[in-house]
């Protein structure tokens, strides 16, 4: 079905929740990739055509996006205004994942660092539950639901508790110039180390990122406003002092893209997202270089992505990313991108039974009483 209006949307979801049909939501199709694999739904809900920005309040720094608004062009909307929403997520061929689809799956990339995950730029939403009955927290508010924070658990949720019709985002003012320092190493204690400087450094960072492969990595700092490139030369400066070969690049674009791209992987790949501490960054890389994966990650916030290249075999995968969470325990270990047979014989999600999935459960049976929203993809087979 392909709704051309938040109604249309909400009838097709009361209909399905009412016939017992599961329903996914989808936007570009970018991340269907991810989750435990399950049979395909009943009804694809197209949202496609809800892919306006509803408002772009410049005074206020905040804008309204429809769920199927692709995300790069609402960001070039609001680049004319100096602005930018501060989630930069790969967004996948021709740049067409939507707004609706980030949210839902809680992806994040390196502006993380300094301005959080998308839990931290929404601050409102439009759902509609598999009742049919529509909901609206924060911003604009028409109907609130007691006792829940309904933008900020249905950002990541995958789609299980309803359909996202829209967001309220937070903006940010756009830098006028960007710089990097980077630093270089073929130690991983070395790497880490100078990553921990300059990510504790008195510094105003935009991001701090770490990349690894074939036995040697970088560190990146990227830094923003009128002053970028004299304050990556003090960047530098840190990185010098920290034992690594660094330099400043000041047309650093293709650099941050080329991290963004890690956290993908490529044909018949598949992708860990480790998630752990800032001091474990060594152990991490060197069980990166054992399983033959680059690595991409966050270095003040302990994210890494382990990007495994495809296999003849997909039992080989399989027992890679056994290895990895193995060597890498208790760090949760969520598998991403994988082909659908490895996702089918591991558990994606790295997560065990215990109070957290209980409460998860009761969670979805009070918004998705029928069960139909994209149910068996999530945590536990929510």
């Amino acid at each position: 079905m392909r709704p051309s209006s938040a109604d249309e949307a909400v009838e097709a979801l009361r209909v399905a929740g009412a016939e017992g049909r599961r329903l996914r939501a989808r936007g570009a199709g970018t991340k269907l990739g991810w989750g435990r694999p399950t049979e395909e739904p009943d009804v694809d809900l197209y949202l496609s055509g809800l892919d306006r920005v509803l408002e772009h309040n410049e005074g206020d720094l905040t804008a309204v996006l429809e769920a199927g608004t692709p995300l790069g062009r609402a960001q070039a909307q609001f680049a004319e205004a100096g602005q930018m929403l501060a989630l930069d997520p790969p967004l996948g061929p021709e740049d067409a994942a939507t707004a609706g689809g980030v949210f839902a799956t809680g992806d994040s990339g390196p502006l993380r660092h300094r301005y959080g995950s998308g839990r931290d730029v929404i601050i409102g939403i439009g759902v509609v539950m598999s009742d049919g009955m529509r909901a609206r927290a924060g911003g604009k508010v028409i109907k609130n639901v007691a006792g829940y924070d309904l933008a900020k658990l249905f950002t990541g949720s995958f789609g299980t508790l309803g359909v996202i019709l829209d967001v309220v985002v937070r903006l940010h003012p756009l830098d006028p110039a960007l710089a990097t320092a980077r630093g270089r190493a073929d130690d991983p204690d070395r790497l880490a180390a100078a990553a921990s400087r300059l990510a504790h450094a008195r510094m105003e960072t935009m991001a701090v990122d770490v990349g690894w492969s074939g036995g040697e990595g970088h560190v990146l700092a990227r830094f923003g406003g009128q002053t970028a490139a004299d304050q990556a030369r003090a960047g530098v400066e840190v990185l010098s002092e920290a034992g690594v070969d660094a330099d400043v690049i000041e047309d650093d674009a293709s650099v941050w893209e080329a991290q963004r791209s890690g956290q993908r992987a490529e044909e018949s790949g598949a992708v860990v997202r480790v998630s752990s501490v800032q001091a474990e960054l060594p152990r991490v890389l060197r069980a990166a270089e054992r399983a033959g994966a680059a690595v991409v990650g966050r270095a003040g916030l302990g994210l890494s992505w382990l990007r495994l290249n495809a296999r003849p075999d997909p039992a080989e995968m399989t027992d890679a990313i056994e290895g990895l969470r193995a060597e890498l325990a208790p760090a949760p270990c969520v598998v991403q991108d994988a082909p659908a047979e490895v996702r089918a014989a591991i558990d994606p999600w790295h997560e065990t039974e215990g109070p957290g999935l209980v409460l998860m459960r009761r969670v979805k049976a009070r918004f998705d009483p029928a069960g139909v929203c994209n149910s068996g993809v999530y945590v536990g087979g929510i």
